[in-house]
């Protein structure tokens, strides 16, 4: 009986490699339905990895696996590889704590030589691993799909390889027209043109010095079998241009892949079905900020390094489709473009993952904040990242950003307060940014946070009745404000909405520092270079005798997992907070 779950077996990859290409067909349709089983229950990218089956199966049948290396580009195409190399039995964990990565990740299996979560890396590492492998006979495979191309890192590495004579290097161009939403650029047209003109049509990649072979039908596993051994004989650096379909084989997500890009636990019978929310995400307070933020000022413009529909800007690109920007996974370009456009007098916003924003980090210093130019950058996904884990953690944003001059940096503690300070951003003569989580946003809780902002102010939400020999005052960066606030009911505590990063208010923090026995600093950070840290500094510069105690984000890589699991496992739930107070106390 056919398997039909992946918790039964299916071939290893040396199996697959004796059995006829012709059998191969049957496989991708028991590997299919498996798939569909698994993703539905646990939720995960779908469609992305519906079209690379056949393409899975053909790459461990041409190729020696492990022996040989096979990097994923994005790697969330990578789940039917995940079941071929004895993953199977435990994708029910995957995104998980203590679970399968929902990418391939090195300390899983010998099958995954090169991790990743980002895109455009995938050409140079493989670079990199067949010029380890050049004496050996082994073989290095960059499979770079969902609009990974458009990668700057990506043209990097196809022009270095094209500077080689001989490599034992292979990129399959898995072309389905997608990232995430639909795939736009010069590159996608001239993908788009060998297509319709076929072969005779000479490529981009030829004239980079590389052979071509393609457009390839993506879902005839035969005759991928065939391309794949005749790059595996051949020594040169070469691309294969393979086309496939998003979505492939379960109807739904072939008409609308956008939806089963990374949907959640659904049925398949019925499909994605849209939960109305009691509140709104932060990322849904930006896209409802910036459209009327943009009906007011015809000067701005919202930019996103391809995550539309992420950042909340469907509806802002339906309604101002001259001002927006899908600057596709570019995101050095994207942060240079927006500064461009502010030098020319507009207003960009520039909406981006915390963990995207890294890979722009030298534009931001050199082209934004060195020339004072008034970007303002809309930072989603900050802190913990839940099901997308340690490769999309949002921890590392404030303590790279703090050192930078001219930036003003905030942390909303709830959906008011974060169109506040997006308004105050927009409205700042300089660079600004503010940072937000992957979450719903807080329900009130009887805390004010709607006293006027002013740049560097935060404010008191509540304070302590005891002594200053037992007074604690909790010091706090962003949406931890309400955990917060229901230890601080336990201990009696002061409570601040420190609101800004930098400008620090010191004023604040020094008259807590005087009036207070121990101040307990709280961010959805890394404590190392983070908010706290901010605060120790300008505390020691005083000189002052006040005991410290900073909580965030620790120095080490938060894995993947429900958000809420994640922060009681980090001790940022009031439980949790309570807890490393209380062991400090006694401590100290």
């Amino acid at each position: 009986m056919p398997p039909s779950d992946p918790s039964s077996s299916f071939p290893t990859p040396a199996q697959l490699r004796d059995l006829d290409p012709a059998d191969l067909a049957a496989v991708a349709t028991d590997l299919r339905r498996a798939l569909l089983r698994s993703v539905s229950r646990t939720g995960g990218h779908l469609a992305s990895n519906l079209g690379v089956v056949e393409l899975t199966l053909a790459l461990h049948h041409a190729f020696d696996t492990p022996r040989d290396a096979l990097v994923w580009d994005v790697g969330h195409q990578c789940y039917a590889h995940k079941i071929l190399t004895g993953r199977g039995p435990a994708m029910a964990t995957l995104r998980k704590v203590g679970g399968l990565s929902g990418f391939a990740a090195r300390d899983e299996s010998p099958y995954d030589p090169f991790g990743a979560g980002h895109a455009g890396t995938a050409v140079s590492a493989a670079v990199g691993l067949a010029m380890g492998m050049r004496d050996d006979g082994r073989h290095a495979v960059a499979i770079v799909g969902d609009g990974a191309l458009s990668a700057g890192m990506s043209f990097e590495a196809l022009n270095h390889a094209g500077s080689f004579a001989t490599l034992p290097l292979v990129v399959v161009l898995n072309d389905n027209g997608m990232s995430i939403s639909p795939a736009l650029g010069a590159l996608h047209r001239h993908l788009r043109g060998l297509v319709e003109r076929g072969p005779d049509h000479r490529s981009l990649f030829e004239l980079l010095g590389l052979r071509y072979t393609g457009p390839i039908d993506g879902h005839d596993v035969e005759a991928l079998v065939a391309a794949l051994r005749a790059a595996k004989r051949s020594r040169a650096p070469q691309v294969i241009h393979v086309v496939t379909r998003k979505g492939r084989g379960y109807a739904p997500a072939e008409a609308d892949p956008t939806t089963y890009h990374g949907p959640g636990p659904f049925d398949l019978a019925v499909g994605v079905v849209a939960k109305a929310a009691s509140r709104p995400t932060f990322s849904q307070v930006f896209g409802e900020w910036v459209c009327d933020a943009a009906a007011d000022d015809p000067a701005v413009v919202a930019i996103t390094p391809a995550m539309r529909e992420g950042s909340c800007l469907v509806d802002f690109e339906r309604r101002f489709p001259s001002r927006f920007v899908d600057a596709a996974i570019a995101e050095q370009h994207a942060v240079t473009l927006a500064a461009g456009l502010a030098a020319a007098g507009l207003r960009p916003i520039v909406a981006i993952y915390s963990t995207f924003l890294q890979r722009g980090y030298d534009q931001l210093i050199h082209d934004v904040c060195l020339q004072k130019l008034p970007v303002l950058f809309a930072i989603d996904r900050a802190g913990i990242a839940g099901g997308d884990g340690a490769t999309h953690l949002g921890a590392f944003d404030v303590a790279a950003l703090r050192c930078i001059p001219n930036l003003l940096l905030m942390t909303p503690a709830d959906g008011p307060e974060c169109r506040r300070m997006l308004a105050l951003g927009l409205g700042h003569d300089g660079p600004s940014a503010v940072r937000y989580p992957r979450a719903v946003v807080p329900a009130d809780g009887g805390v004010r946070t709607d006293p006027p902002l002013a740049i560097g102010r935060g404010v008191v939400v509540r304070r302590s009745t005891k002594t200053k020999a037992a007074r604690v005052a909790l010091l706090v960066f962003g949406p931890l404000l309400h955990a917060a606030m229901e230890a601080a009911e336990t201990l009696d505590a002061t409570v601040a909405n420190m609101r800004f990063v930098k400008p620090l208010d010191e004023d604040l923090l020094l008259e807590l520092a005087a009036t207070h026995e121990l101040l307990v600093t709280l961010e959805e950070a890394t404590v190392i270079g983070g908010a706290g840290a901010a605060c120790a500094e300008r505390l020691a510069m005083e000189g002052l005798p006040v005991r410290l105690l900073r909580l965030g984000l620790p120095d080490a890589f938060v894995g993947h997992g429900d958000r809420s699991e994640l922060l009681t496992l980090q001790g940022l739930d009031a439980a949790g907070i309570l807890a490393s107070i209380r062991r400090f106390v006694e401590m100290h």
